[in-house]
């Protein structure tokens, strides 16, 4: 059953844009993020205009001085900060510019049929962060530290468990994802535990990227994706075990940034298979799936006129 609704979809949007724009926001001021404040800002203007110039390309009409535009922008928000955040290119401001513009392109290029519309199957930021990191191999993921290098002492627990509190809540009320969260953390265990006996090493090392901010951040707020992950219990328990899977098997191989590689293969290879099955369903018209915001608009229009 799809929980993922428009009215959570809208909710959920709003709220996770709010977190990541207050992460963001202390992040440069308090936590010690070590990117510029243009990184963000550039990101973002990047990520807006790949979103609007992709509206008018598709000959859709709408009020942009209009407060709604706030809420058609909003997975654009989302995936401008999370780039910024994640990426590191030291004092270039382009790579992050061309990662956000990844992000929102990927939505239009890679889709596939669902019923009568059709869906994106990448995850938009980590479709553009993965993009990055093998065209432009220079440019690397922000150090895990610095999402709480200028905390000590409590505090240095106080924000992971904030974002632990918030994920759960996010993603048990809006996008009902927790089966996917819990296998994923179960099989992220097992796999660092099955490479420690085979090669004797520690298993603390192996589940030590499991303590990071980064590694939180990716658990509940881009493996999740609700576009982009089944909404079904048993389609979860697959995804997560890809996941986890595919992460080991580029661990073995000694690929760096494998959460971010695992999480786009695993995409990829879903997207073939729901492609596949739409050459096989019985053949309906397809139509761009429209964006939550556009459909809530539409109703409010709806009871407008008829009252």
């Amino acid at each position: 059953m799809n929980y993922w609704t428009q009215s959570n979809r809208l909710a959920g949007l709003r709220r996770f844009a709010a977190a990541i724009t207050l992460l963001n926001i202390l992040g440069h001021t308090v936590f010690g993020f070590e990117q510029s404040w243009a990184q963000p800002l550039v990101s973002l203007a990047a990520a807006y205009l790949m979103e609007i110039l992709l509206e008018l390309a598709g000959g859709k009409r709408r009020a942009w001085l209009s407060k709604d535009t706030i809420d058609f922008l909003l997975p654009a928000h989302i995936t401008g900060l999370a780039v910024a955040m994640l990426l590191y290119a030291n004092d270039r401001l382009w790579p992050i510019a061309f990662a956000s513009a990844a992000a929102i392109g990927s939505k239009a290029i890679f889709r596939v049929g669902a019923g009568s519309h059709t869906r994106h199957f990448f995850n938009p930021s980590n479709f553009g962060i993965t993009v990055t990191l093998l065209l432009f191999p220079w440019v690397g993921i922000a150090p895990p530290y610095h999402f709480t290098e200028n905390l000590v002492g409590i505090g240095s627990w106080i924000l992971p468990g904030v974002i632990v509190i918030s994920g759960t809540f996010l993603n048990a009320k809006f996008t009902h994802k927790l089966p996917l969260i819990g296998t994923w953390l179960g099989c992220f265990a097992l796999q660092a535990l099955i490479r420690s006996w085979l090669f004797g090493t520690p298993a603390a090392a192996a589940w030590l990227p499991m303590t990071g901010m980064a590694f939180l951040l990716y658990t509940f707020y881009m493996v999740t994706d609700p576009a982009t992950s089944p909404s079904s219990r048993r389609g979860q328990i697959v995804f997560g075990v890809a996941v986890a899977c595919t992460y080991a098997a580029l661990m073995l191989a000694h690929v760096v940034f494998g959460l971010f590689f695992s999480l786009t293969i695993v995409c990829a290879v879903r997207g073939v298979m729901l492609y596949w099955q739409a050459r096989h369903a019985p053949t309906q018209r397809t139509q761009p799936a429209r964006e939550p915001a556009e459909v809530e608009l539409e109703a409010v229009a709806a009871g407008s006129s008829r009252s």
